[in-house]
């Protein structure tokens, strides 16, 4: 009887630990569901893409020449297209991405978390669809995006703003059709005083 006892405070401080450890939980996921409300996939769209300065991908190296996101475009309408080598719904999407070539469409890679001769080897096996491949390989652009994984594609219009965007691989016609027609939409004017006035 006296070891009964002698367990009643290991009991006591593994329900403690128990309460203390459901109590934490909860906290995790009430920030979780409060992140994912502010959380938006499309919270890019309407603003400039970021001008964050990446090296471009020249044969297997990451290099010499450099470029931000923004003058990519070189003035241009674009789609900014996340993808890496080590991807498989990369290689789901890359035959749509090659037809985009076809029809004109200006699309800048970003090589995201990749190694240059594995992106290189990538793109010798699948074809190039890229008029500029830009090597994100610590993720800093990913991030400047709000990227929540590859691949993911930016509609940027010529002003440098983000129409449009598509999370998870561009297989749907309908889809790839919604982002060119968005950067070939003229941009939209500011309002004039007298309109901001009524």
């Amino acid at each position: 009887m006296n070891r009964w006892w002698a367990l009643l405070p290991l009991a006591a401080l593994i329900g403690l630990v128990a309460f203390a450890a459901l109590r934490l939980g909860d906290a995790a996921s009430e920030r979780m569901a409060g992140r994912g409300n502010e959380y938006r996939p499309d919270a890019l769209v309407g603003q400039q893409i970021p001008e964050t300065v990446l090296p471009i991908l020249t044969g297997e190296v990451a290099g010499p020449g450099q470029v931000d996101l923004k003058t990519a475009g070189v003035g241009r309408p674009m789609l900014v297209n996340v993808f890496a080598s080590w991807c498989a719904p990369c290689r789901v999407e890359h035959p749509q991405l090659m037809a985009l070539k076809d029809r004109g469409v200006a699309v800048v890679g970003v090589a995201w978390k990749d190694d240059p001769i594995n992106t290189r080897a990538f793109l010798d096996e699948l074809g190039d669809p890229y008029s500029m491949v830009l090597m994100d390989q610590n993720g800093r652009a990913g991030l400047d995006l709000g990227i929540t994984g590859a691949p993911e594609t930016f509609a940027v219009n010529a002003m440098g703003q983000v129409v449009a965007k598509a999370s998870g691989p561009l297989v749907d016609q309908a889809e790839i059709d919604r982002l060119v027609e968005a950067i070939q939409a003229p941009a939209r004017q500011p309002p004039t005083a007298t309109e901001r006035a009524r």
